[in-house]
């Protein structure tokens, strides 16, 4: 099984995930060559050898009209209404507030510029004024920039997906809808690149499965708008929710928003390194000194296919239950945590007519649903087997119809992909537009396969 192992000791920023990921590909004259002509305005990537501690690997350099985008210091703004402000980390710069306008800033510097966000102690002071436009797009305007992108529908969907989570999780942060986020024109640019290059490498890998380690997200805090905030930041936390990470004694920001928003959507485990023979590895190096090796290294290599996980059935015979009773029994299973209940007709003792009941559920609710088996159904008594599975990961993204968005349920892993349309949406447009539900569907998976 192609396997790809991500090592996030160092955090994760979008940049650097691209640089590791690179270094693994077959060509990367090609990558550079498909990057460089998306068409993204005053965008350019160029793939800097570097060295971290020692180490040799790759800088992944986005410029925007021939410079490297910065972090630049929060400033204060006086210009009118009031508004809050939020930066995503890896570049790109996040407002909130009802209204698109063009504004001047006037701020002083006192920092060191790094794509790990903001860290004040050690940068070389400097104070000086500068003005300029900054035209703010929505994330329905950073999607219409994605869905136009000359990349196969795969990678667009994945990355409209990523970018739809970092907006919720900054609009969760402040506390406000999702179409109150605004970014930066310029900064949202090099972060579209940061994200359509991770998503376009993965497609070109095309690895079985992905397994992330624990991820360093630094400590201490981090200066924005609002004021100094703890680290990570309110969206990144948010985007790592359910996600194995640790701070430790380095001070400052580690894993950006971006970062975090591509290794929750990519990843299909979190954890130490799978046993495997690793052919590649892949190194992304950042620009700022902390002192000990700063970058992400992609392993790519082969894991013996075996079941990624295990499963449990509670099994009963029951030959004594009304069907409306028995329907009722299931459907309360599923409510209280059944992950699937199924009935299967058989022939019990006595040549009575009756059903197999089988009900399946993670480890830890073997007790308790055992316990509403016995309350919901006449049987006085259960079998409990745990079995070994095979699973493909699951993700979900989105597909554009002529008739509207459909949103696509994908399965992977083993060298398997599978792709389903949610019915609901399919069944939804063809409902309003007076056409066959076949009709929506052929056109979903049409664009699914002439992309893939």
């Amino acid at each position: 099984m192609k396997t790809l192992y991500i090592e996030c000791a160092m955090g994760a920023a979008g940049d650097m995930l691209m640089a590791s990921l690179y270094e693994l590909l077959p060509d990367k004259e090609a990558f550079l060559n498909t990057m460089n002509g998306l068409g993204l305005p005053g965008v350019a990537l160029e793939a800097r050898a570097a060295k971290t501690c020692g180490i040799a690997g790759t800088h992944m350099a986005v410029t925007v009209h021939g410079e490297e985008e910065v972090e630049p210091a929060a400033p204060d703004h006086t210009h009118g209404e009031a508004q809050e402000e939020a930066h995503l980390h890896s570049h790109e710069h996040v407002h909130v507030h009802d209204h698109e306008h063009h504004h001047v800033h006037e701020h002083p510097h006192d920092h060191d510029h790094e794509e790990h966000g903001y860290d004040h102690p050690h940068g070389e002071e400097h104070t000086h004024d500068h003005a300029h436009a900054h035209h703010h797009s929505t994330p329905g305007h950073i999607a219409e920039i994605i869905d136009a992108l000359p990349l196969p529908q795969e990678v667009r969907t994945a990355a409209r997906a990523v970018y739809d989570d970092i907006a919720k999780a900054e609009a969760k942060a402040h506390g406000c809808p999702v179409g109150d986020v605004h970014y930066h024109e310029v900064g949202a640019l090099d972060a579209v690149a940061d994200v359509t290059g991770v998503c376009y490498a993965l497609y070109l890998l095309h690895p079985d499965r992905i397994v992330v380690s624990p991820i360093h997200v630094g400590s201490g805090t981090v200066r924005c708008a609002h004021g100094i905030m703890p680290v990570p930041a309110p969206a990144t936390a948010n985007l790592l929710e359910g996600v194995p990470t640790y701070g430790g004694s380095i001070m400052g920001e580690l894993c950006t928003p971006t970062g975090a928003a591509l290794l929750a959507h990519f990843a299909s485990s979190f954890g130490p390194m799978p046993v495997m023979t690793v052919e590649q590895i892949g190194v992304g190096i950042g620009t700022k000194d902390f002192g000990q090796a700063n970058c992400v290294r992609s392993f790519w290599g082969n894991t013996r296919e075996e079941s990624n996980g295990q499963i449990t059935e509670l099994v009963c015979n029951i030959d004594d239950m009304s069907p409306e009773a028995l329907a009722f029994a299931c459907g309360r299973l599923l409510e209280l945590g059944a992950l699937d209940v199924y009935t299967v007709p058989g022939t019990m003792k006595k040549g009575r007519p009756g059903h197999l009941l089988t009900v399946l559920c993670d480890a830890d609710k073997i007790s308790d649903l055992a316990r509403e088996v016995l309350r919901y159904t006449t049987s006085n008594g259960l079998r409990v087997r745990r079995c070994e599975k095979y699973f493909l990961e699951p993700s979900a993204g989105t597909v554009e119809t002529q008739w509207g968005p459909v949103r696509v349920k994908y399965a992977r892993g083993f060298g398997i992909r599978h792709a389903k349309p949610e019915y609901e949406d399919a069944a939804a447009l063809a409902k309003a537009n007076g056409i066959s539900y076949q009709q929506v569907l052929e056109e979903v998976l049409r664009k699914i396969d002439g992309n893939a």
